[in-house]
């Protein structure tokens, strides 16, 4: 059967089986039915057979920047992208997605135990690049909701992104949290900038159908004292660039995604953040992003 899913107000597809349906609780809150006034931006099928080999293929880009993060070796041909997609930088490969240039069509190739990482890993990249000149971002970053604003914390991995969103729980127990590491932010019409809950959230099971006004953007480093400085759009540009999805090596995709983030800084303030894990870091950060 084919389930439909909404994630920040796009369609997508996957070909699930029920004992499949069944390992991806993370979907469930974004399952829709699909509308005759929209089709599905792609649609995952999974196929039985042996994985394919990249031989004939030509190599085009191999992601492996952070040891614990999945490894990500990209190839094409003329008519097609191929990828091999591993659970971390030295592995083996787990599963392999061959898709069709436009993105719409995705045939993912995984044996049984790795059903979830596969599934996750495929509609998350797919979703990036089918999105990317949409004005779509899909972000790794944290996201707390505090008088229905959102307010997003970057930083490389460690940094504290998930330990500043749980600050904030304790210094206002009335903030809630809508996304832990992988947020899609919008740029709309009206060029108001809303951040959505998605079915990826890392290491904390947070999947919410659910979006609001982006309030801040907040760069966070860890410091001996709390500090927080706005940043100039030339500042802020480095940390927003390297927080979003985005093949660099596809120079049209790559030319969307800096017109979104640029679209972003205009619209949205950048902070840096030089805390300590505390609640009083959380108090000056919200009460500066609410100036």
């Amino acid at each position: 059967m084919t389930n439909f899913y909404n994630v920040a107000d796009f369609v997508f597809g996957m070909e699930v089986t029920e004992e499949q349906v069944k390992q991806l609780p993370n979907y469930a809150p974004f399952q829709c039915p699909i509308s005759n006034l929209q089709s599905p931006i792609f649609v995952i099928h999974f196929n039985d057979e042996a994985m394919p080999s990249p031989e004939g293929w030509e190599h085009v880009y191999t992601d492996r920047s952070d040891d614990d993060m999945p490894r990500i070796e990209m190839y094409q041909r003329p008519d097609a992208w191929l990828f091999r997609i591993s659970m971390s930088r030295e592995g083996e490969v787990v599963s392999t997605m061959v898709c069709s240039r436009d993105w719409r069509d995705v045939q993912l190739y995984s044996c049984a135990v790795y059903t979830r990482f596969a599934i996750d890993n495929a509609a998350m990249l797919v979703y990036a690049f089918a999105t990317g000149d949409k004005k779509t971002l899909l972000f790794h970053s944290s996201v707390t909701v505090l008088n229905d604003k959102g307010h997003m914390f970057l930083g490389h991995s460690g940094t504290g992104k998930s330990t500043h969103s749980q600050q904030w729980k304790k210094a206002f127990p009335e903030s809630w949290l809508l996304n832990d590491d992988n947020p899609v932010v919008r740029v709309l019409e009206d060029n108001s900038v809303r951040v959505y809950g998605s079915p990826w959230s890392g290491k904390t099971p947070c999947y919410k159908q659910q979006s609001v006004p982006l309030q801040a953007l907040v760069q966070l480093a860890q410091a001996p004292e709390n500090k927080i400085n706005r940043l100039r759009m030339s500042q802020a540009y480095p940390y927003i660039l390297a927080s979003v999805s985005g093949l660099k090596v596809m120079p049209e995709m790559m030319d969307h995604i800096y017109e979104s983030i640029a679209q972003v800084l205009e619209l949205v303030p950048v902070y840096k953040l030089e805390c300590l894990p505390n609640e009083d870091a959380a108090r000056l950060c919200a009460q500066t992003c609410s100036l």
